[in-house]
């Protein structure tokens, strides 16, 4: 139902599992557990697994910090996505490699909630695209020292107002990874 014509195809889209990221992040292990088992139904399916990996002065690239998690396998043929905004589709090729895929549907995984997932979900809502958050497949630390809620809070609030998301012409929703069927 996607807004972009001549786009019926779907794709996983993996953000910033890395090392430095998701370090000390809530139930880090249950997620990226949650993501791998994502990553092997999309495959299993033949849907394309799109990687974004961020890069700073603070996650500086190549370095051990900006790796993704060992525990996660990107296959050499599956695109990455290189970022330095929390916006995945903010000056880099996401579009192009979506667009090149026919993909008009995502399914969204990875971290951290309250910045880079909040920020991809609502770009790529706005450029056109349905977008369903994987509810248990994306994670944030805990910013609770600053004024934030914690991180158990951010993800469920996070999950709470994407399931009621709305817009003309494309979908916005949750679903937990046992229920993603990419057949």
């Amino acid at each position: 139902m996607s807004t972009l014509s001549g786009r019926p195809n779907t794709a996983l889209v993996v953000i910033d599992v890395q090392n430095g990221v998701v370090e000390g992040t809530h139930e880090r292990d249950q997620v990226v557990a949650n993501i791998s088992s994502l990553v092997g139904k999309a495959r299993a399916g033949g849907v394309p697994v799109v990687w974004v990996q961020h890069s700073s002065k603070h996650l500086v690239m190549d370095s051990d910090e900006w790796q993704l998690v060992p525990e996660l396998d990107r296959d050499e043929s599956e695109p990455l996505v290189h970022k330095t905004f929390a916006d995945s589709f903010e000056d880099t090729d996401l579009e192009d490699v979506l667009a090149k895929g026919g993909i008009g549907r995502l399914f969204v995984s990875g971290a951290q909630t309250d910045e880079c997932i909040r920020s991809t979900i609502h770009g790529a809502f706005v450029r056109g695209y349905d977008v369903t958050l994987v509810a248990d497949a994306h994670t944030t630390e805990d910013l609770s020292e600053w004024g934030a809620p914690p991180p158990d809070k951010v993800i469920a609030h996070t999950n709470l107002y994407w399931e009621n998301h709305t817009g003309p012409g494309r979908t916005a929703g949750i679903q937990p990874t046992k229920e993603v069927d990419f057949s």
